[in-house]
């Protein structure tokens, strides 16, 4: 016997507390990067509608997380991502729109937050035009691999019945925690998303 068989798997954890001092220090409340990757996508120049997207990440228990990390990425007004993966696209790339934040959920109300536009629809791998929507990347404590979701909109009924995505959840109520509600407010407007992670309305995630 070797000393390897008496080795075991270290074990592992949930990101804790201190992903916010090296992802979104300026939340923590600690100024320790030249460049801070923000909740805001768009430049002043950036085309599109300019829309706001907020919501909650609740528990299996129904209550908001207050130290989840989330990230989205999306494609520009015109339908197409700045990432050169997606060059097979003849449409135009928007240099004052960056395509990629990342927010924490507020330390007291669990609410999360991202000034952006809306996107295009995006053709998929397979030919297909996808309907309008946004990736999302949630870690937070109590999560053991990042969780992968898109968010979909609820003024696009038509795209969304057709997106192959989508058509891929059998259950309709399922698909109906992907759709994020418009609302028009006095600041613009806002799309309302909650993510739920365990529970009543789960919501979908992708194994990507």
């Amino acid at each position: 016997m070797t000393k390897l068989d008496y080795l075991h798997e270290t074990a592992s954890q949930t990101a804790g507390p201190y992903v916010h001092i090296g992802l979104i220090p300026n939340q923590a409340g600690f100024d320790i990067y030249e460049n801070n990757f923000s909740n805001v996508l768009a430049g002043q120049a950036t085309k599109g509608e300019r829309i706001r997207i907020e919501g909650c990440v609740f528990d299996g228990t129904g209550t908001p997380l207050r130290d989840a990390l989330i990230e989205i990425w999306q494609a520009n007004a015109a339908g197409r991502y700045n990432h050169p993966a997606d060059a097979q696209q003849k449409k135009k790339l928007d240099p004052d729109f960056r395509g990629w934040g990342r927010a924490g959920t507020h330390f007291e109300t669990g609410v999360y937050a991202f000034q952006t536009i809306k996107p295009g629809a995006v053709v998929g791998r397979s030919g297909r035009p996808m309907a309008p929507h946004i990736n999302f990347w949630i870690v937070a404590r109590g999560i053991n691999v990042g969780l992968n979701t898109r968010m979909y909109f609820s003024d696009e009924p038509d795209a969304n019945g057709k997106d192959p995505v989508l058509n891929l959840i059998e259950q309709e109520t399922r698909r109906d925690t992907l759709i994020a509600t418009r609302e028009e407010t006095k600041d613009g407007v806002l799309y309302r998303f909650d993510i739920r992670l365990q529970g009543e309305r789960e919501t979908v995630f992708f194994d990507i």
